[in-house]
């Protein structure tokens, strides 16, 4: 998402009423919790070792934070960059509160298989800039690029999953038809996902349009890698289309698109994917920012602070990904089609 035009005020408006006016078009959450490849190895004997949810106050109803970046720059010229510096010590932080990177198609699918006690993170890119990626001639992700520091932090933190969710536009990181990039990205268990070929802000636009921005776009991924899923995408400029039901499924010269997630600009934390108040056609990201300015109360500084020191209730692990474990104070909160996995304590 480059940024808008219109004031930050007014973006973050815009995602929280969106959040808000979620309806009943969008598809309900994944049948039940489903079993996904696990992230970390944690086998004693050859048995997968489960924590009493208890003793580690699992609470996997809780808000997880889906933080959003755009370009690293030395000096940023908008609320929407940030430097490198500021990006390796925001992972460092999040490391150090235990938190685990999941992909936005792990997210919103609700395949969470993190260790016990630890709490997902949700990284997302917007624009697909050579700041975020880009491949050397020896075939690296280049030095000081945000997957070279991420995956630097992962080296010192091994608990810290190197992961995120990259949402490109048309030659991706400034490669032509981005192939190369993006199968290095997909090889290394990164996503990719959707943010409309030319950054159409979709509400400025038809639903044929609309359609068709997305259509194009998920065409050029899959000619870059023939076969790949995109089942994620992220808003240009947090603009719905007019038909809401669009950015989650639609058609467009034979193109047929159908997401899981449909992400809308920085202001406040995600609802559990397990939670009633789940909308996958309006998933909320927080802004990577510190907490200055009039927005400081959006910016991932002042939510990680919330998140932190319980404020806000957040997504803590139970260790087990075929059961949803949160207290039985909460039980009201857990969405219907998960009833079958849930172990309330």
């Amino acid at each position: 998402m480059r940024p808008s035009h219109r004031s930050g005020g007014a973006v973050v408006v815009a995602s929280v009423i969106l959040l808000a006016t979620a309806c009943s078009a969008v598809p309900s959450p994944p049948e039940g919790r489903k079993d996904g490849p696990s992230v970390q190895a944690r086998k004693v004997g050859g048995q997968a070792t489960v924590a009493d949810p208890a003793a580690v106050q699992a609470d996997e109803l809780g808000a997880v934070p889906v933080l959003m970046y755009h370009q690293l720059v030395a000096e940023p010229r908008s609320v929407y960059d940030r430097t490198p510096q500021d990006f390796r010590a925001e992972l460092e932080r999040l490391a150090r509160e235990k938190y685990v990177p999941v992909t936005a198609r792990e997210f919103s699918s609700g395949l969470i298989d993190i260790p016990a006690g630890t709490h997902p993170v949700v990284l997302t890119f917007d624009d697909s800039t050579a700041t975020q990626f880009r491949l050397e001639t020896d075939g690296r992700p280049a030095s000081g690029t945000a997957v070279d520091i991420l995956l630097d932090v992962a080296r010192k933190h091994p608990g810290f999953r190197p992961v995120a969710t990259f949402f490109v536009n048309a030659d991706p990181f400034g490669e032509p038809g981005g192939r190369k990039s993006l199968d290095w990205l997909v090889t290394h268990d990164f996503e990719v996902g959707n943010h409309t070929l030319r950054h159409t802000a979709l509400g400025t636009v038809d639903d044929d349009t609309a359609q068709k921005a997305i259509a194009d776009n998920q065409r050029a991924i899959t000619q870059a890698l023939p076969g790949l899923s995109v089942v994620s995408m992220a808003l240009p400029n947090g603009s719905m289309p007019h038909t809401r039901q669009l950015a989650l499924q639609g058609t467009a010269d034979g193109v047929h698109y159908r997401h899981q997630g449909v992400y809308l600009v920085g202001a406040n934390p995600a609802p559990s994917p397990f939670s009633t108040a789940f909308d996958p056609g309006a998933v909320p990201r927080i802004r990577s920012q510190a907490a200055t300015g009039p927005e400081a109360q959006f910016t991932s500084t002042v939510w990680l602070d919330k998140l932190g020191d319980g404020t806000v209730k957040r997504y803590t692990s139970d260790g087990d990904p075929k059961k949803i474990s949160f207290p039985a104070s909460e039980t009201a909160r857990l969405a219907p089609a998960h009833r079958q996995a849930a172990r309330p304590y």
